[in-house]
């Protein structure tokens, strides 16, 4: 039997690709503050989008990784890049590392706006049947409607009752002229529901990173903030992961985690891994 022990490929405090993960994000978050308090909004900008909306912009699946919306947000996921980051790329190398943290970002934007499109198909079904046949009755049906009302904001209400104002006075004197005002409030109400989520930040990398580190090292001792004694990576793994599933169900109003997001980069990292390992090299001892 031909046994090779398991070692890292190095051992660096700071690997190469984990330093330059710090630095850009570093950077892309000083411009953030500065170019926003010169009235340029970065995160709107360079956020992911959803697909739909007409802000979306392919190179935001790339960019989005390296936005955070706070200190604490930056902090967090860049504390969590370095201390399980450096480990994995000390074993794998730079290049699979950064395909790692690259594919498990792209993955958990997939998840996230999947599910997003399907929690909001119904609504923009309802949208579109109004849009493209409109009548007084459709219209106080929408109105009326979950679909309508669920996604008003006191921003949104303020402009549905001037609307309603415009409507009512428009109607009283020609039918046709307050339809085609209604079907342009409803078309920029649901442009304006499109564009409203954003999606920035590390966290679905660090959720891959998260499930490598527990294969990789599945006995390492790691510490919750909400248990008192340490807990083997592979147990940190699983129930982190089951808080991030149910808290995703569960959608707590106020809630603006992106918990599919963070499952999603989970799920494709434990895709990797496990593609990997089906076909590593004979002399590939890394996994």
């Amino acid at each position: 039997m031909n046994y090779q022990p398991f070692r890292p490929r190095s051992s660096n405090f700071l690997p190469e690709v984990v330093k330059n993960i710090l630095i850009i994000n570093g950077i892309m978050f000083l411009a953030t503050v500065l170019m926003n308090n010169r009235g340029a909004d970065l995160v709107d900008m360079l956020g992911l989008h959803y697909f739909q909306s007409d802000k979306f912009r392919v190179y935001q699946l790339i960019t989005y990784m390296f936005m955070h919306g706070s200190f604490m947000h930056i902090f967090f996921n860049m504390f969590a890049v370095w201390m399980f980051g450096s480990s994995i790329e000390n074993v794998w190398g730079p290049r699979r590392f950064l395909t790692f943290y690259i594919l498990t970002g792209l993955g958990a934007a997939v998840a996230h706006y999947g599910i997003f499109y399907f929690e909001m198909q119904p609504a923009m079904a309802f949208f579109n049947d109004y849009i493209s046949n409109p009548s007084h009755e459709k219209l106080q049906a929408l109105v009326n409607s979950e679909a309508f009302q669920s996604f008003s904001s006191r921003d949104m209400m303020e402009h549905y009752n001037a609307f309603v104002h415009d409507y009512t006075v428009m109607a009283a004197s020609n039918s046709q002229e307050a339809l085609n005002l209604s079907v342009e409030y409803m078309s920029q109400f649901k442009a304006d529901i499109l564009n409203a989520p954003v999606v920035v930040g590390a966290s679905g990398s660090v959720f891959g990173l998260l499930l490598a580190y527990g294969m990789l090292f599945p006995n390492n001792l790691l510490f919750m903030l909400f248990l008192p004694i340490p807990i083997k990576a592979k147990y940190f793994v699983i129930i982190y992961g089951a808080i991030e599933l149910f808290s995703g169900i569960a959608q707590i109003p106020g809630d603006n985690v992106a918990h599919f997001a963070h499952l999603g980069g989970l799920f494709t990292g434990l895709l990797l891994i496990l593609f990997w390992r089906r076909n590593k090299p004979r002399n590939d001892n890394f996994f």
